[in-house]
């Protein structure tokens, strides 16, 4: 009996350690995007438990130290079904500066996957990070005003609408409502990550995506491009000539999506043939049939 009891005392450790050590491995897989490698200005920064330190110079006292900030918001980026981060972190690089980054980082199955970083300036203010439409991360912070010194407190509010290219792990600017007008003579295909609007015919029609994500078309200086679509990612290279554009040789993963605007979305892209920039910062191309314009922004 007493046998017994011993041996019942002991299975009830291990078991006991069994679901410690289960909970503290779940808390370090829940976390691991503090121990991922991202690229800040070119360099990749590998953190650990949310820290990076690596000598300016082999031997130096001089440190740039890179960390996690916060402001972290949740969201499935890549829609793949699982719940990726966004999040600021901070980088000091020995002088009096502290820089002020948004990187993302998503969970895949072989573990997190780092973005490149985007700067959002020196001794800023960071306020509040959440959701827009689609996968779109508004990120809220105070700057100062231009010309006003470091010594000045920040008191400008800003915000910047960022959207993340699964493939390429780069953030593109999202434009936003203009409270201005933008200079058309200075905007290029390859600056802005671009929202597909809608697309007008000249017999009245008008086509605009009817669900929640984003169509989004990325135009690289290389001349390809990629777009995501509110089911697959489509991928191809671009010509141009003068304000003449044409798409071609584009692929798409093959999952199938009820109701999926993708098909027309990619018709309308092969359609299009020439280029122009509004100074409400829009990018449209005409289409060769029906008189369309199709609408970014």
């Amino acid at each position: 009996m007493k046998k017994i009891l011993i041996l019942l005392v002991i299975l009830v450790i291990i078991f006991m350690g069994f679901l410690l050590f289960m909970g503290k491995s779940e808390k370090i897989s829940g976390e691991d995007y503090l121990n991922t490698t991202y690229k800040v200005e070119g360099v990749e920064v590998k953190l650990t438990n949310g820290k990076s330190e690596v000598e300016v110079v082999p031997g130096s006292a001089s440190k740039v130290v890179t960390q996690y900030f916060g402001n972290a918001v949740k969201s499935d980026l890549d829609d793949d079904g699982r719940e990726d981060i966004a999040f600021i972190l901070t980088q000091q690089t020995g002088g009096s500066g502290t820089f002020y980054y948004v990187v993302a980082s998503l969970n895949k199955e072989s573990g997190y996957v780092g973005s490149d970083a985007v700067l959002l300036g020196d001794r800023i203010a960071p306020q509040t990070t959440h959701m827009g439409n689609g996968n779109v991360i508004v990120v809220n912070y105070v700057d100062r005003k231009p010309g006003e010194s470091f010594e000045v407190r920040p008191s400008e509010g800003k915000s910047l609408w960022l959207l993340l290219d699964p493939k390429t792990m780069q953030f593109g600017q999202v434009a936003q409502d203009f409270e201005g007008e933008a200079n058309p003579d200075i905007m290029t295909l390859d600056m802005n990550v671009w929202r597909w609007i809608s697309t007008k015919y000249s017999d009245g029609r008008e086509v605009k995506p009817n669900g929640t994500k984003p169509f989004s078309l990325t135009m690289e200086k290389d001349k390809t491009f990629s777009v995501s679509t509110d089911c697959n990612g489509v991928g191809g290279e671009y010509i141009v000539k003068d304000k003449q554009i044409s798409f071609t040789k584009m692929v798409s993963t093959l999952m199938y999506c009820e109701n999926s605007q993708e098909s027309e979305f990619t018709q309308m892209l092969g359609e299009a043939q020439s280029y122009q920039f509004t100074s409400k910062g829009e990018l449209i191309f005409s289409l060769k049939s029906g008189g369309g314009s199709m609408i970014f922004r």
